[in-house]
This record gives structure tokens, sequence and C-alpha cells, in this order.
């Protein structure tokens, strides 16, 4: 059966040539290349973890003496294959908005404007759930994979930041978490050059406002400059203490991750599948007027030492 197709408006004068869709969420963590990707896994991966003991070092000898321990660990990255399979009925166009594009013929073609904002809204869907999966996927969801928030919960290792009990992001609040958020990191992270705090749009916005004047924390009520709420035109880089503050459009409203590029990974088979969707003509297959929309990927994520890693989740 095809899938569902509701139209409510109707064919009026000539087609102003292009159609819009409600504004996708980006997928900014892949697209500005975040985290690390790992192309090109077939099955799983294996990431390796290696400790060593912190006293290898002692005082010269002659001798050669085993000086300390290294254990190795590892953590699997094996990404989930999934699929969206869309069916459309062309004579659904026939009357609507494409009927002059369709054309006169009995045998009708799918509109080709049509098709190109499909296969451009399906890509752009497919982009906004990997977001959102990336960091708070839950695997037992259909369509969805375990995220980074998820697996760092589940994982003892990784270094929880405070929350002051605090239930939502605001600008009087958001330095102050922030600054546990630091303080949760292990010293030897501080200062590498690929070390982010990752928040979501609730903490970003917070922030943002809390740096033009608004927040609780001396920043003053002219803010940054003294320019007030108009210090930020989009652009602005943020920082925290010196570390790159990065907005991730997936991640969980209540949370707040911090860590370094090389230690958060993604892993799929081939990056061109997360951008390649297939319309099939079931015309010359079974005499139907059905076209199809098809896309199939892989995709999963994965960190690599939970120590180095922090985590703020809130109350």
């Amino acid at each position: 059966m095809a899938t569902t197709t509701s139209i409510t408006t109707t064919y009026a004068g000539e087609f102003a040539g292009e159609y819009i869709a409600a504004a996708l969420l980006s997928g900014d963590t892949l697209a500005k290349n975040l985290i690390s990707v790992k192309p090109n896994i077939a099955y799983k991966q294996v990431i390796k973890k290696a400790s060593t003991d912190s006293n290898i070092i002692k005082d010269g000898s002659c001798d050669f003496s085993d000086t300390g321990a290294i254990t190795l660990t590892e953590r699997i990255l094996q990404p989930e294959e999934f699929q969206v399979n869309i069916e459309l009925c062309k004579k659904d166009f026939i009357s609507d908005w494409e009927a002059k594009a369709v054309g006169p013929s009995a045998h009708k073609d799918m509109p080709p404007l049509f098709s190109d904002f499909l296969i451009n809204h399906v890509a752009g869907l497919v982009a906004e759930k990997t977001e959102q999966n990336i960091w708070g996927g839950v695997n037992a969801n259909a369509g969805e994979f375990d995220g980074l928030t998820v697996l760092m919960s589940a994982d003892a290792d990784v270094n929880d930041a405070a929350n002051d009990s605090q239930t939502a992001f605001s600008s009087s609040n958001i330095v102050s978490l922030l600054e546990n958020v630091v303080d949760a990191l292990p010293s030897a992270v501080y200062g590498k050059e690929d070390l982010s705090i990752f928040v979501p749009r609730a903490a970003y916005q917070a922030y943002i406002r809390a740096l033009g004047g608004f927040g609780a924390s001396g920043l003053g009520a002219a803010g940054v400059d003294n320019r007030g709420s108009l210090w930020y035109n989009q652009g602005n880089a943020l920082s925290f203490d010196g570390i790159k503050v990065e907005l991730a459009p997936g991640m969980p409203s209540d949370h707040i991750v911090a860590g370094e590029k090389s230690n958060l990974f993604f892993g799929t088979g081939l990056l061109a599948d997360h951008n390649e969707v297939k319309v099939l003509d079931m015309a010359d297959l079974d005499g139907s007027q059905n076209v199809r929309v098809i896309m199939r990927f892989t995709a999963g994520v994965q960190y690599g030492i939970g120590s180095d890693l922090a985590l703020l989740s809130l109350a």
C-alpha cells in the first residue's frame, strides 16, 4: 500500500516553482566534523584502550627492570542497519500543484520539481534523526541506536558533573553549570586542542544570554563589550574557560558533554549512503503509478576512554 499522501491545497495559476517544509534540525555534529568519523565499517570495529601505571619512571640502574604494567581493554563500535521506504502514487499529483508539470499523457511522470524536493527532504530527515541519535538515541526505539549520553550515563568511568539540583538551563545558572562540567574533567584533558564542550540548544541560548548581561555571575548588565543582547551575531565562536563550546542540535535538552573529538566516534559503512536517496518509478516494473523512495545506511556511535569525558545531567 502506498504511503498516505494528504493534500489539503488546490492548484490555481502558475506554480511558484518550489516546495517548502518545516525547518529541519541540522546535522551539525557530522557536517561540522565535531566528532571523529570512522567509515567503511562492514560489521564492527574495535577501539583499543591502553592504560599504564603512573609510576613507570624509576631510578636508573645497570639492569633492565620492568617498571610498570600496560593494560589493554577495548570498546566495540558496531553500526546498525537502517532504511527509509516510502511509496507515492503519481495520481495524487494530477489534480494538485504539479498538474501542469505532469503533462496530459495517461502515462504520468513523477513531477521533477517534487522529485528533487522529496530527495532533499528525505535526506534532511535522515540527517536530523541521525543528529538526535548521535547524542540521545535509545537502541530500544525503532530507528535509533544508543547515543553518546545514553552510553555515558551507564558507564561508571565517565566523570559526572554536579547539576546543583537544577532542572533546566537558564542565563542565571548556565555559567555555574559549565564550571561544574570543566571541574569534572581530569586535569590531563584540560588544554587539549580538540577538547570541546557540547551543549544542547537550550544551554547554548542560555549562555549567549548570560554573556549579553543577563546572567548572575558578575558579567555586568551590559554584557560582552558593553553591547548587551546585540553582542552575538550567529557567527561568533563561543568558549568557556578556554574550551570551545559547540552547539549539538541533537543533544537532549537536559545534558552537557565535554570531551575530545579524538575520543568520540561515529561509525558507518559508507558515508555516501547518508546522502544517497533512490527514486524508483514502478511503472516499467509492475505497471502501477507508484514511485518508491529508498534509502539504506548504517550508523552507530562509541567513545574510547570514559574517564576522559564529563557528563552533566539535570535533575
